[in-house]
């Protein structure tokens, strides 16, 4: 029974870590137009929104489409609360969104480098392609000039022309600083709205028009690109295009299983009900009126100083083709679409009155999601009284330790009297060696006799694993412990490097090694429930591979082991303290006296 345990514990591990790299890959199949209409239709943009560029009644302004300037570079910009959005009249679209929303220290939310008084900018200006900027259509790219119509607090017109064939007009509005009951708009959300027009005398035929969704960057020159990602929805479910499925691979461990070559791009066909492109903290979301026809997903050279050999120099960007109807000779028709610009926040993404019911999938909580979702929420929700992402995490432990302490207590009990009657289980082994089915009769015998749970000491495991692979992948997207301090910790979502062994250049973290020191203390304390010596060193050796599997990972995720190790180690000091008068064999034993080791009796 031993053995079946271990061997049901391994393969919940190895289940669970390999359930992290493929969780969070969706199916890619394709919808049928009619489910997706209805799903889109469902999900109808907010009424507040304005349905008509028309409403704007530009001045006649006439500025030919030319991929040479006309005059110097305006880039007029609208700003909150949360972001400020530069515009540019190259393109007529957004040059970069600054989050640039401060806290009560004074100090940005979201700076671009840790303890540096800028905020991080989304799309920066050192992207060649400014986002919602018109692509595939010729004389009105990015480098097609577009002239101010006008400008105000909330709102920017641009408008351009392509003499005697079509006139462009852009309209964007900058959400409030918070939704309102009337207007549950998101403050890192913008209005766009394109209205092309027929200047012609002759019938226009019905086209494409694509709308750059923006590139995500690496946030950093550490940055591996691991969650530099396209994201697309077919109105049911999200699916993801990360980096690598453009980049050439010679498989898993390079034996050619999934092998493939590089590709310029990937064409997904619609009707898809929105697209995004992310990093690990960041996302762009362009959700339209009406459903995409297609979209382009490519690779990005960005990081020059690197070789274009290498792929951490690389983003990913995405355009949505829209489908434009025949427009008679005068008659217009509009492009609309909200774009979304901000930090991957899931109390944000989940919100329904604004977003997609499938946009928080672009969190990549993967398999575990309930289980990340709520530790999220939980931890958030304790943030707000406790202005430390350290100490919420810490008492979100507690928490969850508390909540599941019935449990965790029986189960140590469990393994406590399993301790006591190995004795007893190995002469039963002895004895019956030649017929297991006796064999197994008596020690089912035994376990009867002593109240044991013979998966008692799976119960733990069951219970933390989903929680524990729940926080690690929580962790891995959470804008909020991005540059989030803790002690000696400057960041909780990298490891905790205090410095480096001299000539080895290996990193000294501090809480991994903890997490060790607890791990084995923990291991020393608690009953072995077995007498069999492999399975004994292999208890020996777990605290060094759980100090392994933590060590270059986000120190958060060492926080919460290490605090939950120590709680269970209390636990356990508790139980091993405690007189176990729940055991039968013990209550049965003369007061003062410990019960014998009794040996079932056959049956007559």
């Amino acid at each position: 029974m031993d053995k079946k345990n271990t061997v049901i514990g391994v393969l919940l591990i190895v289940a669970a870590v390999a359930s992290m790299y493929i969780g969070d890959r969706n199916s890619m199949q394709r919808p049928t137009p009619e489910a997706l209409r209805q799903a889109v239709a469902e999900q109808a943009p907010p009424a507040s929104a304005p349905s008509s560029i028309e409403s704007a009644s530009p001045p006649p302004v006439v500025a030919t489409a030319t991929v040479n300037r006309l005059g110097p570079q305006i880039n007029p910009t609208l700003e909150n609360e949360f972001i400020r959005v530069q515009f540019s009249d190259l393109g007529g679209a957004i040059r970069e969104v600054a989050l640039h929303h401060k806290l009560r220290s004074g100090l940005y939310q979201f700076p671009n480098k840790i303890d540096e008084p800028t905020p991080f900018v989304f799309n920066d200006s050192n992207i060649d392609e400014p986002a919602l900027a018109i692509v595939g259509y010729p004389g009105l790219d990015q480098n097609t000039q577009y002239q101010l119509v006008s400008k105000s607090d909330t709102e920017v017109v641009y408008r351009t022309t392509i003499p005697g064939r079509i006139e462009v007009i852009r309209r964007y509005i900058l959400a409030p600083d918070s939704g309102t009951a009337t207007d549950p708009s998101d403050p890192y959300q913008i209005r766009t709205e394109t209205t092309l027009r027929n200047l012609s005398s002759n019938l226009d035929k019905p086209m494409q028009i694509g709308l750059a969704v923006g590139t995500s960057a690496p946030i950093n020159d550490l940055d591996t690109g691991r969650f530099l990602a396209a994201w697309y929805s077919n109105g049911k479910s999200a699916s993801s295009i990360p980096r690598a499925r453009l980049e050439a691979s010679g498989g898993i461990f390079g034996l050619g299983l999934g092998a493939h070559p590089a590709a310029p791009s990937i064409d997904t066909q619609g009707p898809i009900a929105w697209a995004a492109v992310s990093n690990q903290f960041f996302v762009g979301i362009l959700t339209p009126d009406a459903p995409f026809a297609s979209l382009t997903t490519r690779r990005v050279y960005l990081l020059t100083k690197y070789p274009e050999s290498n792929n951490f120099a690389y983003g990913v960007t995405d355009a949505a083709q829209f489908a434009v109807p025949e427009l008679k000779p005068g008659e217009t028709t509009t492009i609309g679409a909200n774009y979304y610009a901000g930090p991957k926040e899931y109390r944000r993404l989940s919100n329904t009155e604004v977003f997609k019911l499938d946009q928080d999938q672009v969190m990549q909580f993967g398999f575990f999601k309930f289980f990340s979702a709520l530790l999220l929420t939980l931890m958030t929700w304790i943030h707000s009284i406790v202005p430390n992402w350290g100490l919420s995490i810490i008492l979100t432990t507690l928490t969850l330790k508390t909540v599941f302490i019935y449990p965790t207590l029986a189960s140590l009990r469990s393994s406590r009297r399993m301790q006591k009657i190995q004795p007893q289980l190995k002469a039963i082994n002895e004895k019956y060696k030649d017929n297991p089915q006796k064999k197994n009769q008596a020690t089912m015998e035994l376990f009867k006799l002593h109240k044991v749970n013979p998966l008692g000491g799976c119960i733990p495991m069951i219970i933390t694993m989903p929680f524990f692979f729940g926080f690690y992948s929580m962790l891995w997207s959470t804008a909020d412990l991005r540059f989030a301090h803790f002690l000696w910790a400057t960041d909780l979502s990298a490891p905790d490097t205090v410095g480096h062994l001299p000539g080895l250049g290996i990193a000294i973290n501090i809480l991994p090694l903890m997490l060790g020191a607890v791990s084995f203390v923990q291991v020393r304390i608690s009953p072995q429930p077995t007498v069999d010596n492999a399975q004994a060193k292999m208890m020996m050796f777990s605290p060094l591979i759980m100090m392994i599997f933590c060590y270059s990972f986000s120190c958060a995720l060492a926080l919460y082991s290490t605090t939950n190790g120590l709680f269970t180690i209390a636990q356990q000091l508790i139980i091993n303290r405690m007189r176990d008068d729940g055991d039968p064999a013990a209550a049965k034993a003369a007061p003062g006296k410990a019960a014998k080791n009794v040996t079932p009796q056959k049956r007559k």
